[in-house]
């Protein structure tokens, strides 16, 4: 079992004191000035977010990454293209069948790391790229992110922007509970408003989207 690690960021988009590197990334990756580093116990990282980053960046002080101004702690895997916005979440869907058992995931793009999964359930893999898109944004609103949202579904794309799942699957009993979601993701789409922006994933230049899961 991986040793607990804290993670302290000085400067990034919400200052903190975080448990995974994901969360630490999606605070700093992309962030002009990033200032952050992992520690051991929270202990140390408390003592550290209470003083100066530059008591600690630079120096091993019981921490194995670290980084400032523009300095980014180890990658271990292998970077998309340049045109691609990493500090994003990538979301797709899966459908054993269409219409079939059907999951969506998001994951974040930088890292590879799934922030959110749903499913199965029977419906197609348009509904299931349509929830996705939806359910990130909500995510995102609710945790105070801002990141770009890839999807390779230009049908789930339109939908989201007319704010309406054009699904042409029958609804009846095995059916119900999935228009039930749809229709609490079109009324989130009419209620709230965004600014995140909504990207289309190229598989062609890129290779498959990161949220993809590998079933093809």
């Amino acid at each position: 079992m991986a040793k607990q690690k804290y993670y302290v960021v000085w400067e990034g988009v919400t200052p903190g004191i975080y448990t995974n590197w994901t969360d630490c990334q999606l605070q700093t990756k992309g962030f002009e000035g990033a200032k952050y580093k992992s520690f051991d116990t929270r202990e140390e990282a408390e003592k550290a977010f209470a003083s100066s980053p530059w008591a600690y960046i630079g120096k091993s002080g019981g921490s194995k990454s670290a980084g400032a101004s523009g300095a980014k702690m180890p990658d271990m895997l292998a970077s998309y293209p340049s045109e691609v916005l990493e500090n994003s979440i990538a979301v797709d869907a899966a459908c054993s069948g269409n219409p079939g058992m059907m999951e969506y995931q998001g994951v974040h793009v930088a890292s590879r790391q799934q922030l959110f999964k749903f499913g199965p359930v029977y419906g197609t893999n348009n509904i299931g790229e349509f929830l996705a898109i939806v359910h990130c944004l909500a995510y995102q609103k609710k945790n105070g992110y801002d990141m770009p949202i890839y999807s390779d579904s230009v049908n789930a794309m339109s939908w989201v922007k007319q704010k309406k799942c054009k699904t042409k699957l029958e609804r009846n009993a095995r059916t119900e509970e999935l228009f039930q979601m749809i229709e609490r993701g079109e009324k989130w789409l009419r209620e709230n408003k965004w600014t995140m922006p909504i990207l289309k994933w190229e598989t062609k230049k890129w290779g498959e989207i990161p949220a993809d899961f590998g079933r093809k």
